[in-house]
């Protein structure tokens, strides 16, 4: 497709309302841009609260945030900064408010569209270019499409925060990092796992990181995990920004966690990451690992390695269901991550430790 003709300095916006880790995943996008118009000056538009996962990125010019239930006060204010002060405008995904908030903000907009129905209608009349929403990619792939669109190459890295390393975190041996605890509890593996895990490690002689977020039922259940461990863990968790994250993951022999914005984070800074999935399917939200994903992650295995993550499985005729655990709400529990034995999880553990050390976990 031929290039869309912009101004020599074009002001562009980029609209990615959604959680953590989808704005992660734009960045592909970002860099795309970035190095297609190098003189651009490139902004954000993100919901409040995920505006750290950009923070730091040489890509960005400037974050905008808008509420995630903005009042109509709140939307209001937000169309008068956004009104036409952007030459190109792009929705990363489709629906009514980015589409919206894309219109307002400049005269020429790309997008997704859902095939059929009045609202595809009036987003094929919103755009002046369009991709039909294919929600069987990868992420990465999916929005690297609007590159395409656009007429210009595909960069498909993600970019994680520019990384610093706080003076509470710093370590004076090698060490492991550990986030035990995703949002959502149908994401978690087990307790008694997380511990095993820790004691493993321990062994092999590597101080344990701990980390996590700050809302208080996390906090609660990294309390239940590491209240009962029979090894030093120091925990960081809700103590670090984006970018102290970043590079303390980035400094570790191993990381491991669930399937989260972080693990996402950690495949990014190129960290030897061990990823524990269960619900979710990993060809379309597999951690994108720091050289780019050479061949797709398939739907179910138990351990698949790309690059520098190795993606961990326990692979029941259900899974990947996409859904919310078994009992289809957040607070379920997923039986294919409660019986996700730790030996499997230890042998994707020794494997990522030898690509970094060409050394594994000492013998059980």
């Amino acid at each position: 497709m031929t290039a869309l003709a912009l101004p020599a300095r074009p002001r562009i916006l980029v609209v990615t309302l959604r959680r953590l880790g989808d704005v992660l995943l734009t960045t592909p996008l970002i860099r795309s841009l970035r190095r297609a118009l190098p003189e651009a000056k490139i902004a954000a538009l993100v919901f409040a609260g995920t505006e750290g996962i950009l923070d730091g990125n040489p890509d960005v010019d400037s974050v905008m945030v808008a509420p995630a239930k903005p009042t109509a006060m709140e939307t209001l204010a937000l169309v008068r900064r956004l009104w036409r002060r952007y030459d190109l405008a792009i929705s990363t995904q489709s629906g009514d408010r980015p589409m919206f908030f894309a219109w307002a903000a400049a005269g020429r907009r790309i997008g997704p569209v859902e095939p059929g129905g009045v609202a595809a209608r009036l987003e094929r009349l919103a755009f002046a270019r369009v991709v039909g929403a294919d929600h069987g990619l990868h992420r990465v792939a999916e929005v690297l499409r609007l590159a395409d669109a656009l007429g210009i190459a595909r960069v498909p890295q993600v970019v994680a925060p520019a990384g610093r390393v706080p003076a509470e975190a710093r370590s004076a041996r090698p060490y492991a990092v550990i986030h035990a605890g995703p949002m959502f509890r149908y994401k978690r593996w087990t307790r008694d796992g997380w511990r095993q895990l820790a004691a493993a490690l321990a062994r092999r002689g590597l101080e344990l990181i701990a980390t996590g977020g700050p809302a208080p039922d996390e906090r609660r259940y990294l309390d239940e995990v590491w209240a009962a461990a029979d090894c030093p863990v120091r925990r960081l968790d809700g103590r670090l920004s984006w970018p102290e994250l970043a590079g303390v993951i980035g400094g570790a022999q191993v990381y491991v966690g669930p399937d989260t914005s972080v693990t996402h984070l950690a495949a990014a800074s190129g960290c030897p990451t061990v990823a524990l999935y269960g619900p979710t399917d990993p060809s379309i939200w597999g951690p994108w690992p720091a050289g780019g994903l050479d061949r797709p992650w398939g739907r179910a295995g138990t351990v698949q390695r790309r690059g520098n993550v190795w993606l961990v499985q326990n692979p029941l005729p259900c899974m990947p269901c996409q859904l919310e655990g078994c009992e289809r709400h957040i607070a379920s529990y997923s039986q294919c991550l409660d019986e996700m034995p730790v030996q499997r999880v230890l042998g994707a553990v020794e494997q990522a430790l030898v690509s970094r050390t060409g050394q594994g976990l000492p013998a059980q």
